[in-house]
């Protein structure tokens, strides 16, 4: 492998950081550049690798440490992830007991044997999958520093995510495989334990040369720059134009502002790639054989539909590459790419793909720490995936694409095991309960919100979330506060009960009677989380008119829908009273039922006495 050279370094200090330091007048953010080369011996699954990575610190504070994720480690009998899976009420089927019944040639394990930083020696300790490095000298804060080190890696038999030798018979499937710096933010350092859950890194740019035996077939995050010298599909003619007759060849990626990077290879890969008419280019890689041919043939029509959906929905996908790999346990997003199995039904597939591909937005771009806030990544995408799925995968759309959140919400809800979702990822109690409140009830947070200040406000706040936060790590207020700004209305309230206390909405028509010719309708809040309330009136003769009760904290109501009857009431409610009375000119005979929340929009647990209808 050639050193890096002077060069080098000092075009990553002077063209790498700028965008990055300036993402918010009052958020700074770190930056990083690495550059890896890697040389793979397929016989012992081991490889060696260096690394020189330039990290400018864009933060007030001056560092005296850093920290590196050691991801491989947590393959190895008795580490966190193996106790944690073999100890959790409902683990992970995946992972079960196996990471303590792999051998020593099966267990991974990611070792750095040199680190440099700035050419000096550096102090480090291995602790499980992190590595702690007290500096030589400290990086002060407006500074870069350059750390160049050795290290050697063995990939595990695939369990969770990363490995080698899936279930479908792909070789390598290469993600959280090299020494990844953590993330340091306003909030300090991130150097989370793996355990198996969510990531949070720093954007920055990879330069990666990768050689392996040149028979396989690589694909991931990044731009493959030597195309002429590797063929394999990636030239236009699809042909292997490669003069060299080397046992290896070098694969030459490079990633543009990507907060990580994952790769993937097998000899027996089938290739395709789909050049949209924006100049994106689709890739897929997978190995055709009878359970995999027909189906991925048809996904590569539905890729680039989804493309274009998020695109037009959620804000332009800002790079010119996606590839979708047959790979890993099941379904996990990086930039630019997603490792999925492949051996599915069409159905299964297309969705898999669709909610990886939704990711590219939420966890790619806008990059919230996942950590700390999964709702906004998975829940996010988990809405965004389930309209594109009934616009893009559906003949004839119909109901409801979000109705599976509100049921395994509700169930969730009453099942005991509830958890608030500021809950950090790695900390719940459950499997369960983390996911059904990062996925689900994360999903119905965009929900209730599209409820309290109607869809389109919302559809448009969405638009705008991606224009003011991509490439900025936003957090839970950071979303609210754009809701705010689109719509008008105050929301913190609802923030801070949907997302920091378990309190369930439940609301019932209490009573409904007749004084002197007027109909007095009872409304009652019977769960601990206020709401507004859409009332709908449906009258004997056919017509239907509705009656808005926003909460007074809301200071303001949201606009009348489109699709809605008119509103003939608008009544604020306090939060601090459980019962409101509406008061309607027509007598009781004139009405034939009463609807609370005729769309359905509102999470209410119980819904059974949602509705008065006129014996």
């Amino acid at each position: 492998m050639k050193k890096t050279t002077f060069f080098f370094i000092w075009t990553l200090i002077l063209t790498g950081f700028g965008p990055l330091s300036h993402a918010q007048s009052n958020r700074w953010q770190q930056s990083i550049n690495y550059q890896i080369e890697v040389d793979m011996d397929v016989s012992s699954n081991r490889y060696q690798g260096r690394q020189t990575i330039a990290y400018s610190n864009h933060s007030p504070d001056t560092l005296t440490k850093v920290f590196f994720h050691l991801f491989y480690n947590a393959f190895q009998p008795n580490s966190m992830m193996d106790e944690r899976s073999r100890t959790i009420a409902d683990p992970d089927r995946r992972v079960g007991d196996r990471i303590v019944n792999l051998g020593p040639e099966e267990i991974g394990y990611m070792r750095v044997k040199s680190l440099l930083m700035n050419g000096k020696k550096v102090v480090m300790e291995e602790v499980g999958t992190v590595l702690e490095v007290t500096l030589p000298e400290p990086i002060l804060p407006n500074s870069t520093a350059i750390f160049n080190s050795e290290f050697e890696a063995q990939v595990p038999l695939q369990v969770r995510r990363a490995g080698r030798d899936n279930a479908e018979g792909v070789r390598y499937s290469m993600a959280q495989w090299y020494p990844k710096m953590a993330n340091y933010d306003e909030q300090g350092w991130h150097a989370n334990p793996y355990i198996g859950r969510e990531f949070y890194g720093t954007w920055g740019n990879f330069d990666v040369k990768i050689t392996i035996d040149r028979e396989y077939v690589l694909g991931g995050t990044g731009y493959l720059q030597n195309a002429d010298e590797i063929g394999h599909g990636y030239q236009e003619d699809g042909k292997n134009t490669s003069p060299s007759k080397a046992a290896k060849l070098t694969w030459h990626f490079y990633a543009p502002q990507v907060h990580d990077f994952m790769w993937a290879a097998d000899p027996d890969f089938t290739h395709d790639k789909i050049t949209m008419e924006n100049g994106i280019t689709i890739h897929h890689l997978y190995i055709k054989n009878s359970k995999t041919e027909n189906n991925w043939s048809k996904l590569k029509e539905f890729t680039p539909r989804a493309m274009e959906y998020f695109s037009e929905n959620y804000g332009q996908y800002p790079y010119q590459q996606f590839s979708v790999i047959q790979g890993g346990d099941g379904g996990m997003e990086y930039p630019m790419s997603t490792l999925i199995t492949g051996q599915r039904s069409l159905g299964s597939l297309v969705g898999v793909m669709v909610h990886e591909l939704a990711h590219s937005w939420f966890q790619g771009v806008l990059g919230s720490n996942e950590s700390l806030y999964p709702w906004m990544d998975e829940g996010f995408t988990t809405f965004a995936s389930n309209w594109c799925m009934a616009a893009i995968f559906t003949e004839e759309p119909s109901g409801f694409p979000q109705r599976g959140a509100y049921v395994s919400y509700e169930r969730l809800a009453k099942s005991g095991l509830e958890e608030p979702m500021a809950t950090h990822a790695d900390h719940f109690h459950t499997n369960t309960a983390y996911g059904a409140a990062a996925y689900s009830k994360g999903a119905l947070f965009l929900s209730q919100m599209g409820y309290i200040i109607g869809e389109d406000i919302r559809d448009q706040a969405m638009l705008r979330y991606w224009e003011e936060w991509k490439f900025k790590h936003p957090n839970a207020n950071d979303i609210t506060r754009v809701m705010e700004k689109a719509s008008g209305l105050e929301l913190d309230w609802f923030k801070e009960y949907w997302v920091y206390t378990t309190k369930t909405i439940d609301y019932a028509i209490a009573g409904v009677e007749e004084t002197n010719g007027k109909t007095k309708i009872t409304l009652q809040r019977k769960g601990l989380m206020p709401m507004p309330i859409d009332l709908l009136i449906k009258y004997a003769d056919g017509n239907q008119e509705s009656v808005y009760l926003p909460l007074t904290i809301m200071r303001g109501i949201k606009a009348e829908e489109e699709g809605f009857a008119k509103r003939i009431l608008t009544q604020r409610w306090p939060w601090t009273h459980t019962n409101a009375e509406i008061l309607l000119d027509q007598p009781i005979s004139a009405i034939q039922s009463i609807i609370i929340d005729p769309s359905q929009r509102l999470a209410d647990i119980n819904r059974e006495d949602n509705e008065w209808v006129k014996e």
